[in-house]
């Protein structure tokens, strides 16, 4: 366990963001540290050991501590910080969500290919559909039906009511992942792992803004 996450649990849950100065909830954060190397490291997973600096989760506070050099000044030492380091924390957070689809497929959690996924929709079960977001709107809505909600655009919690559809990976991307050829639409079942991907598409979306 972390130093952080020590203090989360003794009952600290607030830490400072370097890029604006005010201290929220470490839900609404992320966590850096600094490596052996002097480089800054994104914790996503906050399992890093040393003391942690906080950003503000929207890619902008991101860009701004990287512009101002303010990992250094946190850090109270020189520090190596990579100039696509935002573009790193995005791909890493789009790593992490869609190695939990892997796990998802290999676990049976999750159905692929379109009659498959629409044959399961129209079921009673909850499921949390998947659409590439390259995917033609026209086949979407086939599948889905009509009025459904890019889950940018979604409102928090309304993501089982049947209209949301997570669409922030493309074609390329959800293929890759799960070792397919030109996989466009999925169905995963909810439960723990449905969870801990639904976690990081959030943490994502955010952060894309």
């Amino acid at each position: 366990m972390t130093e952080d996450a020590a203090e989360a649990m003794a009952g600290a849950p607030e830490r400072r963001c370097i890029a604006t100065g005010v201290s929220v909830s470490t839900d609404a954060l992320l966590r850096f540290v600094v490596g052996p190397d002097g480089g800054i490291c994104a914790d996503l997973g906050r399992e890093l050991p040393g003391r942690g600096i906080w950003v503000g989760g929207r890619r902008e506070l991101l860009d701004r501590a990287v512009k101002k050099r303010l990992f250094a000044r946190a850090a109270k030492r020189a520090v190596v910080v990579a100039d696509d380091l935002p573009d790193r924390v995005e791909a890493l957070m789009a790593q992490r969500a869609l190695a939990l689809l892997g796990l998802a497929k290999r676990a049976g959690q999750l159905t692929l290919g379109y009659e498959k996924v629409r044959a399961l929709l129209a079921t009673d079960e909850t499921v949390i559909a998947i659409s590439a977001h390259d995917a033609s709107l026209k086949g979407r809505e086939k599948l889905l039906g009509g009025g459904t909600v890019s889950f940018a655009e979604a409102v928090p919690g309304s993501i089982f009511d049947g209209r949301v559809v997570v669409d922030l990976f493309g074609i390329e991307e959800l293929s890759l992942a799960l070792g397919r050829e030109n996989v466009v639409h999925a169905a995963l079942r909810v439960g723990g792992l449905a969870d801990r991907f639904m976690a990081e598409c959030r943490q994502l979306k955010d952060y894309r803004g």
